[in-house]
Protein backbone atom coordinates (compact mmCIF):
# COMPACT_ATOMS: atom_id res chain seq x y z
CA UNK A 1 0.00 0.00 0.00
CA UNK A 2 2.81 2.39 0.93
CA UNK A 3 4.68 1.54 -2.27
CA UNK A 4 1.58 2.27 -4.39
CA UNK A 5 1.04 5.61 -2.61
CA UNK A 6 4.70 6.52 -3.20
CA UNK A 7 4.41 5.72 -6.90
CA UNK A 8 1.21 7.77 -7.17
CA UNK A 9 2.87 10.73 -5.49
CA UNK A 10 5.86 10.42 -7.83
CA UNK A 11 3.55 10.36 -10.86
CA UNK A 12 1.73 13.50 -9.70
CA UNK A 13 5.01 15.30 -9.12
CA UNK A 14 6.29 14.25 -12.53
CA UNK A 15 3.10 15.53 -14.19
CA UNK A 16 3.29 18.83 -12.29
CA UNK A 17 6.91 19.28 -13.32
CA UNK A 18 6.58 18.25 -16.97
CA UNK A 19 2.94 19.08 -17.76
CA UNK A 20 3.96 20.90 -20.96
CA UNK A 21 5.43 17.67 -22.38
CA UNK A 22 2.29 15.71 -21.44
CA UNK A 23 0.21 18.39 -23.15
CA UNK A 24 2.23 17.99 -26.36
CA UNK A 25 1.86 14.20 -26.27
CA UNK A 26 -1.91 14.35 -25.60
CA UNK A 27 -3.18 15.21 -29.15
CA UNK A 28 -1.36 12.38 -31.00
CA UNK A 29 -2.27 9.98 -28.19
CA UNK A 30 -5.95 10.92 -28.50
CA UNK A 31 -5.70 10.60 -32.29
CA UNK A 32 -4.47 7.01 -32.05
CA UNK A 33 -6.99 6.10 -29.36
CA UNK A 34 -9.97 7.52 -31.27
CA UNK A 35 -9.08 6.70 -34.88
CA UNK A 36 -6.85 3.62 -34.53
CA UNK A 37 -7.58 1.63 -31.36
CA UNK A 38 -11.28 2.33 -30.81
CA UNK A 39 -12.25 1.13 -34.37
CA UNK A 40 -10.52 -2.18 -33.59
CA UNK A 41 -13.49 -3.04 -31.39
CA UNK A 42 -15.63 -3.24 -34.52
CA UNK A 43 -13.47 -6.10 -35.83
CA UNK A 44 -16.04 -8.30 -34.06
CA UNK A 45 -18.10 -7.70 -37.22
CA UNK A 46 -16.01 -10.43 -38.88
CA UNK A 47 -17.64 -12.99 -36.56
CA UNK A 48 -21.22 -11.79 -37.09
CA UNK A 49 -23.89 -11.72 -39.78
CA UNK A 50 -24.31 -7.97 -39.95
CA UNK A 51 -27.72 -6.33 -40.25
CA UNK A 52 -27.90 -2.55 -40.53
CA UNK A 53 -31.12 -2.45 -38.51
CA UNK A 54 -29.60 -4.43 -35.62
CA UNK A 55 -26.20 -2.74 -35.58
CA UNK A 56 -22.80 -4.32 -35.02
CA UNK A 57 -23.38 -5.56 -31.49
CA UNK A 58 -26.98 -6.60 -32.08
CA UNK A 59 -26.31 -8.72 -35.18
CA UNK A 60 -26.27 -12.53 -34.71
CA UNK A 61 -23.00 -14.29 -33.98
CA UNK A 62 -21.83 -16.73 -36.69
CA UNK A 63 -18.33 -17.60 -35.44
CA UNK A 64 -15.80 -18.41 -38.17
CA UNK A 65 -18.39 -18.76 -40.93
CA UNK A 66 -17.15 -15.70 -42.86
CA UNK A 67 -13.55 -16.93 -42.69
CA UNK A 68 -14.58 -20.38 -43.94
CA UNK A 69 -16.45 -18.76 -46.82
CA UNK A 70 -13.30 -16.84 -47.77
CA UNK A 71 -11.01 -19.88 -47.55
CA UNK A 72 -13.43 -21.91 -49.69
CA UNK A 73 -13.89 -19.11 -52.21
CA UNK A 74 -12.45 -19.96 -55.67
CA UNK A 75 -10.62 -16.62 -55.79
CA UNK A 76 -8.83 -17.18 -52.44
CA UNK A 77 -5.57 -18.53 -53.83
CA UNK A 78 -5.61 -16.06 -56.71
CA UNK A 79 -5.84 -13.17 -54.24
CA UNK A 80 -3.07 -14.59 -52.05
CA UNK A 81 -0.84 -15.25 -55.06
CA UNK A 82 -1.33 -11.79 -56.59
CA UNK A 83 -0.87 -9.99 -53.26
CA UNK A 84 2.28 -11.88 -52.31
CA UNK A 85 3.78 -11.75 -55.80
CA UNK A 86 3.38 -7.97 -56.20
CA UNK A 87 4.48 -7.32 -52.60
CA UNK A 88 7.65 -9.44 -52.73
CA UNK A 89 8.43 -8.18 -56.23
CA UNK A 90 8.29 -4.63 -54.90
CA UNK A 91 10.32 -5.58 -51.83
CA UNK A 92 13.08 -7.38 -53.74
CA UNK A 93 13.33 -4.82 -56.54
CA UNK A 94 12.63 -1.65 -54.57
CA UNK A 95 14.35 -2.20 -51.23
CA UNK A 96 18.01 -2.10 -52.41
CA UNK A 97 17.58 0.88 -54.78
CA UNK A 98 17.16 3.63 -52.13
CA UNK A 99 20.19 2.22 -50.29
CA UNK A 100 22.30 2.31 -53.46
CA UNK A 101 21.02 5.80 -54.28
CA UNK A 102 21.90 7.08 -50.81
CA UNK A 103 25.39 5.57 -51.00
CA UNK A 104 25.99 7.15 -54.42
CA UNK A 105 24.70 10.55 -53.28
CA UNK A 106 26.97 10.33 -50.24
CA UNK A 107 29.97 9.93 -52.54
CA UNK A 108 29.16 12.94 -54.73
CA UNK A 109 31.45 15.87 -53.95
CA UNK A 110 29.79 18.52 -56.15
CA UNK A 111 27.05 20.14 -54.07
CA UNK A 112 25.16 21.50 -57.08
CA UNK A 113 25.08 18.14 -58.83
CA UNK A 114 24.11 16.38 -55.59
CA UNK A 115 21.22 18.78 -55.00
CA UNK A 116 20.08 18.39 -58.61
CA UNK A 117 20.03 14.58 -58.31
CA UNK A 118 18.19 14.79 -54.99
CA UNK A 119 15.59 17.13 -56.47
CA UNK A 120 15.02 14.93 -59.54
CA UNK A 121 14.69 11.72 -57.50
CA UNK A 122 12.76 13.26 -54.60
CA UNK A 123 10.18 15.28 -56.61
CA UNK A 124 8.06 12.31 -57.88
CA UNK A 125 7.14 11.45 -54.28
CA UNK A 126 4.96 14.57 -54.10
CA UNK A 127 2.91 13.58 -57.15
CA UNK A 128 -0.51 12.39 -56.04
CA UNK A 129 -1.55 8.82 -56.80
CA UNK A 130 -4.30 9.92 -59.20
CA UNK A 131 -1.90 12.14 -61.17
CA UNK A 132 0.73 9.39 -61.20
CA UNK A 133 -1.75 6.87 -62.60
CA UNK A 134 -2.84 9.41 -65.24
CA UNK A 135 0.81 9.88 -66.28
CA UNK A 136 1.28 6.11 -66.54
CA UNK A 137 -1.84 5.74 -68.65
CA UNK A 138 -0.80 8.55 -70.98
CA UNK A 139 2.68 7.12 -71.40
CA UNK A 140 1.41 3.58 -72.04
CA UNK A 141 -1.70 4.41 -74.11
CA UNK A 142 -2.07 1.83 -76.94
CA UNK A 143 -2.19 4.34 -79.82
CA UNK A 144 -0.81 7.74 -78.82
CA UNK A 145 1.24 6.85 -75.75
CA UNK A 146 4.88 7.94 -75.71
CA UNK A 147 6.14 4.36 -75.35
CA UNK A 148 4.06 3.00 -78.24
CA UNK A 149 4.97 5.98 -80.44
CA UNK A 150 8.64 5.18 -79.76
CA UNK A 151 8.03 1.51 -80.57
CA UNK A 152 6.37 2.56 -83.84
CA UNK A 153 9.45 4.57 -84.84
CA UNK A 154 11.53 1.45 -84.21
CA UNK A 155 9.27 -0.57 -86.51
CA UNK A 156 7.62 -2.52 -83.69
CA UNK A 157 3.93 -3.16 -83.17
CA UNK A 158 2.17 -1.12 -80.46
CA UNK A 159 1.24 -2.94 -77.26
CA UNK A 160 -1.63 -2.61 -74.85
CA UNK A 161 0.55 -2.60 -71.73
CA UNK A 162 -2.22 -2.09 -69.18
CA UNK A 163 -4.36 -4.71 -70.91
CA UNK A 164 -1.67 -7.37 -70.56
CA UNK A 165 -2.05 -9.25 -67.23
CA UNK A 166 1.58 -10.40 -67.33
CA UNK A 167 2.91 -6.85 -67.41
CA UNK A 168 0.75 -5.36 -64.66
CA UNK A 169 3.04 -6.22 -61.74
CA UNK A 170 6.11 -4.76 -63.48
CA UNK A 171 4.25 -1.55 -64.38
CA UNK A 172 3.10 -1.13 -60.79
CA UNK A 173 6.42 -2.02 -59.13
CA UNK A 174 8.76 0.08 -61.28
CA UNK A 175 6.48 3.11 -61.28
CA UNK A 176 6.31 2.79 -57.49
CA UNK A 177 10.11 2.60 -57.27
CA UNK A 178 10.46 5.68 -59.47
CA UNK A 179 8.02 7.56 -57.24
CA UNK A 180 9.38 6.56 -53.81
CA UNK A 181 13.09 5.75 -54.19
CA UNK A 182 14.27 9.35 -53.70
CA UNK A 183 12.16 9.84 -50.58
CA UNK A 184 13.27 6.52 -49.09
CA UNK A 185 16.92 7.40 -49.73
CA UNK A 186 16.62 10.40 -47.40
CA UNK A 187 16.36 8.04 -44.41
CA UNK A 188 19.61 6.33 -45.34
CA UNK A 189 21.33 9.66 -46.04
CA UNK A 190 20.40 10.75 -42.52
CA UNK A 191 21.85 7.50 -41.16
CA UNK A 192 25.05 8.01 -43.18
CA UNK A 193 25.48 11.50 -41.70
CA UNK A 194 25.66 9.88 -38.25
CA UNK A 195 28.58 7.57 -39.15
CA UNK A 196 31.69 8.38 -37.11
CA UNK A 197 34.05 10.53 -39.30
CA UNK A 198 37.10 8.93 -37.66
CA UNK A 199 36.19 5.67 -39.40
CA UNK A 200 36.55 7.38 -42.78
CA UNK A 201 39.90 8.84 -41.73
CA UNK A 202 41.11 5.42 -40.59
CA UNK A 203 39.98 3.87 -43.88
CA UNK A 204 41.81 6.60 -45.82
CA UNK A 205 45.00 6.01 -43.83
CA UNK A 206 44.74 2.28 -44.52
CA UNK A 207 44.52 3.02 -48.25
CA UNK A 208 40.95 1.82 -48.69
CA UNK A 209 39.32 2.44 -52.06
CA UNK A 210 35.87 4.04 -52.36
CA UNK A 211 34.23 0.66 -52.76
CA UNK A 212 36.07 -0.71 -49.73
CA UNK A 213 35.03 2.35 -47.71
CA UNK A 214 31.39 1.84 -48.69
CA UNK A 215 31.55 -1.88 -47.90
CA UNK A 216 33.43 -1.63 -44.60
CA UNK A 217 32.28 1.74 -43.21
CA UNK A 218 29.07 2.98 -44.82
CA UNK A 219 27.08 -0.26 -44.96
CA UNK A 220 27.91 -1.38 -41.38
CA UNK A 221 27.09 2.15 -40.21
CA UNK A 222 23.58 2.11 -41.67
CA UNK A 223 22.92 -1.61 -41.12
CA UNK A 224 20.64 -1.01 -38.08
CA UNK A 225 18.53 1.40 -40.15
CA UNK A 226 18.40 -1.09 -43.04
CA UNK A 227 17.26 -3.83 -40.65
CA UNK A 228 14.47 -1.73 -39.12
CA UNK A 229 13.19 -0.60 -42.53
CA UNK A 230 13.27 -4.19 -43.79
CA UNK A 231 11.28 -5.42 -40.78
CA UNK A 232 8.64 -2.73 -41.33
CA UNK A 233 8.46 -3.46 -45.06
CA UNK A 234 8.01 -7.21 -44.54
CA UNK A 235 5.39 -6.45 -41.89
CA UNK A 236 3.41 -4.59 -44.57
CA UNK A 237 3.72 -7.25 -47.27
CA UNK A 238 0.01 -8.03 -47.24
CA UNK A 239 -0.95 -4.36 -46.92
CA UNK A 240 0.19 -3.33 -50.38
CA UNK A 241 -1.24 0.01 -51.54
CA UNK A 242 -4.87 -0.08 -52.61
CA UNK A 243 -5.34 3.23 -54.46
CA UNK A 244 -2.79 2.84 -57.24
CA UNK A 245 -3.60 -0.78 -58.01
CA UNK A 246 -7.33 -0.05 -58.06
CA UNK A 247 -6.87 2.88 -60.45
CA UNK A 248 -4.67 0.81 -62.78
CA UNK A 249 -7.13 -2.08 -62.86
CA UNK A 250 -9.29 -2.88 -65.83
CA UNK A 251 -11.25 -5.88 -67.08
CA UNK A 252 -8.28 -7.14 -69.07
CA UNK A 253 -5.66 -7.22 -66.31
CA UNK A 254 -7.88 -8.02 -63.30
CA UNK A 255 -6.68 -11.64 -63.21
CA UNK A 256 -3.25 -10.42 -62.04
CA UNK A 257 -4.20 -7.09 -60.43
CA UNK A 258 -6.94 -8.21 -58.04
CA UNK A 259 -5.42 -8.25 -54.55
CA UNK A 260 -6.92 -8.60 -51.08
CA UNK A 261 -7.27 -4.83 -50.58
CA UNK A 262 -9.23 -4.29 -53.81
CA UNK A 263 -11.30 -7.41 -53.16
CA UNK A 264 -12.29 -6.09 -49.71
CA UNK A 265 -13.36 -2.82 -51.35
CA UNK A 266 -15.50 -4.57 -53.95
CA UNK A 267 -17.12 -6.97 -51.49
CA UNK A 268 -17.50 -4.58 -48.59
CA UNK A 269 -18.42 -1.21 -50.11
CA UNK A 270 -19.72 -2.05 -53.58
CA UNK A 271 -21.59 -5.23 -52.64
CA UNK A 272 -22.39 -4.14 -49.05
CA UNK A 273 -21.24 -7.50 -47.61
CA UNK A 274 -19.68 -5.89 -44.55
CA UNK A 275 -19.19 -8.96 -42.37
CA UNK A 276 -17.42 -10.95 -45.07
CA UNK A 277 -15.24 -7.99 -46.06
CA UNK A 278 -14.27 -7.41 -42.42
CA UNK A 279 -13.28 -11.07 -42.09
CA UNK A 280 -11.06 -10.83 -45.17
CA UNK A 281 -9.47 -7.61 -43.90
CA UNK A 282 -8.90 -9.10 -40.45
CA UNK A 283 -7.27 -12.17 -41.99
CA UNK A 284 -4.99 -9.84 -43.96
CA UNK A 285 -4.02 -7.91 -40.81
CA UNK A 286 -3.30 -11.08 -38.82
CA UNK A 287 -0.95 -12.36 -41.55
CA UNK A 288 0.87 -9.00 -41.49
CA UNK A 289 1.17 -9.20 -37.70
CA UNK A 290 2.60 -12.73 -37.86
CA UNK A 291 5.13 -11.68 -40.51
CA UNK A 292 6.15 -8.64 -38.44
CA UNK A 293 6.75 -10.69 -35.29
CA UNK A 294 8.58 -13.43 -37.22
CA UNK A 295 10.95 -11.10 -39.07
CA UNK A 296 11.58 -9.06 -35.92
CA UNK A 297 12.46 -12.25 -34.02
CA UNK A 298 14.86 -13.33 -36.78
CA UNK A 299 16.48 -9.88 -36.86
CA UNK A 300 16.86 -9.90 -33.08
CA UNK A 301 18.45 -13.34 -33.20
CA UNK A 302 20.95 -12.71 -35.99
CA UNK A 303 21.71 -9.01 -35.35
CA UNK A 304 21.55 -6.42 -32.62
CA UNK A 305 18.76 -4.47 -34.34
CA UNK A 306 15.03 -4.99 -33.88
CA UNK A 307 11.88 -2.97 -33.33
CA UNK A 308 11.46 -4.29 -29.79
Amino acid sequence: MLEAATKGLGARRSFARHWQLYLIVAPPLLFFLIFKYYPMLNAVLAFKDYYVTKGIWGSPWVGFKNFEMFFENPVFWTLIKNTLFISFYLLLAGFPIPIALALMLNEIRSRKFKRAVQLITFAPYFISTVVMVSIIMLFLAPRLGFVNVALGHLGLEPMNFLGNPGMFSSIYVWSEIWQTAGYSAVIYLAALSAVDPTLYEAAKVDGASRFQKIWNVDLPGILPTITIILILNVGNVMAIGFEKIYLLQNNLNISSSEIIATYVYRIGLLNANYSFATAVGLFNSVINLILLFSVNALAKRFSNSSIW
